[in-house]
């Protein structure tokens, strides 16, 4: 494994030469950081539009989304432990297809998503703020985005743990709407039986679909426990718990939270309100909504600190490699971390968020990501192909795991193409 970090495949230079990321990561480290990057704005806003599409069902939509993303996660994790090297996907892709350029390629992708998602959640962490101060909205997104690079610039156990600290009070939030939930009467359990369809009509089982497409996009994000393997502890061991951890917590939450909220408001009222969880939180308990709002921002903030660090990471393993720039490889003296690249990241970050209507730049990065995902599932299969055993002491997905994760995503992509034609 040690060739694997100090020399990635294609980088031409000297092992010795090779500048090594610290490991200073342990499991529950790992954990945070992959909760904050997946857990955010996907449940605090896509919740009402689940339940727009799906009705009572919308809770069985996370739970197909969840298994369907599973299979790629099980990719990611065996891809991950034989290969615990920052610029995770793009690595991958390399070993399978032994193809530089479609390393390069899909490293920008995953650059680009991360830096895309950054600039989205900086401008939504700015309407949140702007409920508290009547400030000019480029002055909050300015000072937000300055604010959460400085925190992403330092060494990634300072800046993961801050993260995983907000990551914390975030899904304190979802909890508090849990516990408010089964507080507030018996309907939360007696009414479960909803939940199932129970018919086989295809108008139903439609608007489950149309809302498993949807919730992809609120899974989007635990590959990038990934990115930060390099700097894991035992990641042959920790890597693979973490994603799977990341994904059981994170479906958890996702149906919990849904359910009550369909319960507390109904889908047609849940679909209507433009900060639901706020809605949810005012109607179970009688408190004002800017509470919920107040964890909204934590959550939003602590969005922009993980993609950050995800971008920067994956700068800086396609910089090491020689794909990108050499500038973006130079590591902080102090912190040994990527210190360049995240000022880079933050700064194209600031620009989209000023400048560019982004809202269809994501969406477009959230078809991006399957695409990736698919690439990432089909250089496993490859690698297996090739190689009859696997190195002793790593995570081993069954066979048919990257193939059927590939079949999904392709399946969710053909959908999108559906609904969009439809639509």
């Amino acid at each position: 494994m040690a060739g694997d970090v100090a020399t990635p495949v294609g980088s031409g230079r000297p092992a010795a030469a090779a500048p090594a990321l610290r490991r200073s990561l342990t499991l529950w480290h790992a954990v945070l950081y992959g909760l904050g990057v997946t857990i955010g704005a996907g449940i605090y806003v896509l919740v009402a539009d689940t339940a727009g599409r799906a009705g009572m069902h919308a809770p069985i939509a996370f739970v197909v989304t969840a298994v369907l993303v599973g299979l790629t996660g099980a990719s990611l994790a065996e891809l991950g432990s034989r290969y615990p090297v920052a610029a995770g996907e793009a690595e991958y892709v390399r070993r399978g297809f032994r193809s530089d350029r479609m390393a390069t390629v899909v490293g920008v992708l995953v650059i680009a998503m991360a830096i895309v998602s950054a600039a989205t959640i900086s401008v939504g962490a700015a309407g949140y703020i702007r409920a508290f101060v009547d400030w000019p909205p480029a002055m909050v997104v300015t000072g937000v985005v300055v604010a959460m690079g400085v925190v992403a610039s330092r060494g990634v156990a300072q800046s993961v743990a801050l993260a995983g600290a907000m990551t914390l009070v975030e899904i304190g939030g979802l909890l508090l709407i849990v516990v408010a939930g089964l507080w507030s009467g018996p309907e939360v359990v007696t009414r479960l039986p909803e939940m199932v369809p129970a018919t086989l009509s295809g108008a139903v089982w439609a608007g489950i679909v149309t809302a498993s497409m949807l919730a992809v996009f609120a899974f989007v994000g635990f590959e990038g426990i990934v990115n930060i393997a390099e700097e894991m502890e035992a990641p042959e061991r920790n890597l693979p718990r973490a994603i799977f951890l990341t994904l059981a917590i994170t479906a958890a939450l996702y149906v919990l939270v849904t359910w009550v909220a369909l319960v507390a408001l109904g889908p047609a009222e849940l679909a209507a309100v433009k900060a639901p969880l706020a809605a949810v939180y005012a109607r179970l308990t009688g408190g004002s909504p800017l509470t919920m709002s107040a964890i909204a921002v934590v959550a939003t903030l602590n969005g922009i600190v993980v993609n950050l660090i995800m971008a920067s990471r994956v700068m800086f393993g396609l910089a090491r490699s020689g794909s990108l720039p050499e500038g973006l490889a130079r590591l902080d003296p102090a912190t040994a971390a990527p210190a360049y690249a995240t000022a880079v990241a933050a700064a194209i970050v600031l620009v989209l968020a000023l400048a560019l209507p982004i809202g269809q730049l994501a969406d477009l990065s959230a078809r991006i990501t399957l695409v990736v995902f698919g690439l990432v599932n089909l250089a496993l299969a490859r690698i297996k192909r090739r190689e009859a055993e696997a190195p002793a002491g790593i995570f081993v997905a069954p066979g048919w795991v990257p193939v059927a994760g590939a079949a999904s995503c392709a399946l969710f992509l053909v959908a999108d193409l559906v609904i969009a034609a439809a639509g």
